[in-house]
């Protein structure tokens, strides 16, 4: 086994085809339409995705070079197009049907709701654009949101998109601290935030964490506070000054706010997310590459039909969030759907009241999501009526095969197709799926990539590696939906995502840092975060394929591996294990559970230590935090960025019972 490579240790033969009643009625209905697809656009990329912005986008003015690779690998596309993605979302629709169309279902976590038609959204969002205006907002700066899942959140992004101010959307949960280091490095003039937010039958506080971040000046850019009235308790406000009610501004300006004529390269928005280092990454997303990319992989991945209501339980803090509940769902004319609440102790069968009361069809949710629901038993979605659903979805990092098997059955009724969906914050949206009417599934895997996508899987060298040989994830040619820069550090962007793998014949190759293996059909297998291979004895295992090993056994909700420091193997094992409600910790389970890896698996992967926990550090959108675990078995300190770690309590119990 070369070092340059991972080896791939997990089996999987079940497939599940689409109906054909399904694929009568999808977009792309069967595989060979898929291959011409993807076979034309790798034959002539600009030609595929000039036709597809044409047929698919309003545009102010028509772009001079579809795409501009000069300087790689920082990409241009469509430049000198003139476009605004808030028209794209909103007014191209109103001269349609769709104009008295839900645009958006709201429902808080107390159980309050709103339904605002495409007209209605329309006008909120100039509104809100005048209301931003009025407080010194000019095109080209930069606006803070940190709001709960309310309505606002995508009024505000779509109000800012509309005036050309770019937006940075930092998630409720964050610290006081975080936001500040946010605000600061985007170079924020105003923050829109509320006075506080629902989440799990508690009050979060977000006016008061805006005012702890700007204190003392700590984020001297930003002149100004507009506050969304949600939850009603009394804040403190800084009046006739920083702080503005949006209620009271609301009926001061006027809702006619013409779209701005952007530029196809005009910065969108900031996102960030976290890096191994103590300071979060500013990826930068532009205009119109990003409209077409989100719109298309929106309306062919989750084959969106007219009348559907669709789900999708991100937050819009994240990249998900803002690409597919706000701008590809609005930019198709669909009903997304937003849920301010969470499972909790007052409601733990929430989501599937949630879909029952709107009849949702489409739902988008996590693994780490499905592994929790697994854990609360299948008494709370049988008691629901879910028949309206007809396609699932997974996003957020691979999902175990027996978690997939769990999702297809109890919730998809063994009648809806999965499409389990690998992307990232900085690719803007899902570059390998299966499109639902045309590519039969395999639980555990993301099949095939999108028309467009020239994914492989390599060895360190660059060189393409075998069919069911473990590489790394790899991505040959740009894609109009790509990262643009880290904002204010070009050369972190180069050297993050596209100087670990040689250029091939000149040409740069980004690097997704992920491990994967694709197998002799071509579908490709995510193998987790090449931070977290395993060299046990001079193999290199992907903890995704030893993790979903131990979650197939019936005891074990949710499994984290990691790689222990052993002198004599260079790793060992170390597994992370939660249990099914009914289910006791014994030594007795340790031993099954390690004879269970290896009869799945085979002797290399037995777990030399399996720990049980009642919880795993996660991130506040609920990936496991592997490197943390890395460091707590090693006996570190706990270094680098820890902003996105929901409750630092569990980390702090699983150090105490080392």
């Amino acid at each position: 086994m070369s070092q340059s490579t991972i080896e791939s240790i997990l089996q999987e033969k079940r497939l599940f085809h689409p109906s054909e009643e399904f694929s009568q009625k999808a977009h792309i209905k069967s595989l060979e339409a898929y291959q011409e697809l993807y076979d034309r656009a790798k034959a002539d990329p600009e030609a595929f995705w000039a036709e597809l912005a044409t047929q698919e986008l309003h545009w102010f003015q028509k772009w001079d070079t579809v795409l501009d690779w000069t300087n790689p690998p920082f990409a241009k596309w469509f430049v000198g197009g003139k476009i605004n993605i808030s028209y794209n979302c909103l007014d191209r629709h109103l001269t349609t049907w769709r104009r008295n169309k839900a645009a958006l279902i709201w429902e808080g976590e107390p159980g309050d709701s709103r339904t605002l038609t495409y007209a209605q959204l329309h006008r909120e969002v100039c509104q809100f654009a005048n209301a931003l205006k009025q407080l010194g907002v000019q095109k080209g700066d930069r606006v803070g949101i940190y709001l709960p899942m309310i309505p606002e959140a995508a009024i505000a992004m779509l109000a800012c998109a509309r005036i050309g101010a770019a937006h940075t959307v930092v998630f409720g949960g964050f610290s006081a601290e975080a936001l500040r280091d946010r605000l600061v490095d985007g170079q924020v003039k105003l923050v829109v935030t509320a006075d506080g937010g629902w989440r799990k039958d508690a009050i979060v506080p977000l006016k008061a964490q805006v005012d702890q971040a700007l204190v003392n000046g700590n984020a001297p850019g930003v002149e100004s506070v507009l506050v969304v009235r949600r939850t009603g308790q009394d804040i403190p406000m800084q009046v006739g000054g920083r702080d503005h009610w949006w209620h009271e501004m609301q009926t001061q300006v006027s809702a006619d706010c013409p779209a701005e004529p952007m530029d196809s390269e005009d910065m969108l928005f900031i996102l960030y997310t976290s890096g191994s280092t103590g300071k979060p990454k500013g990826v930068v997303h532009t205009t119109g590459g990003y409209n077409l990319y989100t719109h298309i992989t929106m309306k062919w991945i989750f084959d969106l039909q007219d009348t559907d209501v669709y789900w999708c339980t991100a937050d819009v803090g994240w990249i998900t969030g803002h690409s597919y509940i706000v701008y590809g769902p609005l930019s198709n004319g669909a009903t997304t759907l937003m849920y301010e609440g969470a499972p909790r102790a007052s409601n733990l069968g929430c989501m599937w009241d949630v879909i029952e009361t709107h009849g949702v069809n489409v739902f988008y949710t996590a693994p780490t999501a499905i592994r929790a629901f697994i854990k609360m038993g299948e008494a709370l979605p049988n008691a629901r009526n879910l028949s309206s659903l007809r396609l699932l979805g997974t996003v957020g990092e691979p999902i175990n095969p027996e978690a997939w098997m769990w999702y297809h059955r109890v919730i998809g009724g063994d009648r809806c197709p999965i499409v389990d969906t690998w992307w990232q914050t900085e690719t803007g949206g899902i570059m390998i799926t299966p499109l639902p009417g045309a590519i039969a599934t395999k639980p555990g895997s993301a099949t095939k990539p999108f028309p467009g996508i020239l994914a492989e899987v390599v060895d360190l060298d660059g060189n393409t590696v075998p069919d069911n040989e473990g590489g790394y994830l790899a991505i040959r040619y740009p894609h109009p939906g790509m990262m643009r820069t880290v904002h204010g550090d070009p050369d972190r962007f180069r050297k993050t995502y596209w100087e670990h793998i040689p250029p091939q014949d000149g040409k740069y190759t980004y690097f997704a840092g992920d491990g994967a293996r694709r197998d002799e059909d071509g579908y490709f297998w995510v193998m987790g975060r090449v931070d977290d291979v395993i060299n046990v004895a001079g193999h290199r295992l992907g903890t995704m394929e030893i993790e979903s090993a131990l979650v197939s056994h019936p005891a074990v909700a949710e499994a984290a591996v990691v790689g222990k420091p052993d002198e004599v193997k260079g790793e060992e094992i170390v597994a992370f294990v939660t249990l099914e409600g009914v289910h006791q910790a014994s030594d007795a389970l340790k031993a099954e559970l390690k004879q269970h890896v290896v009869k799945e698996i085979g002797p290399i992967a037995r777990p030399g230590e399996i720990r049980f926990a009642d919880s795993l550090p996660k991130t506040r959108s609920g990936k496991i935090m592997r490197r943390l675990l890395r460091g707590l078995v090693a006996g570190q300190a706990i270094s680098g960025d820890t902003s996105t770690l929901e409750d630092r309590s569990v980390l702090d119990k699983l150090r105490e019972e080392a």
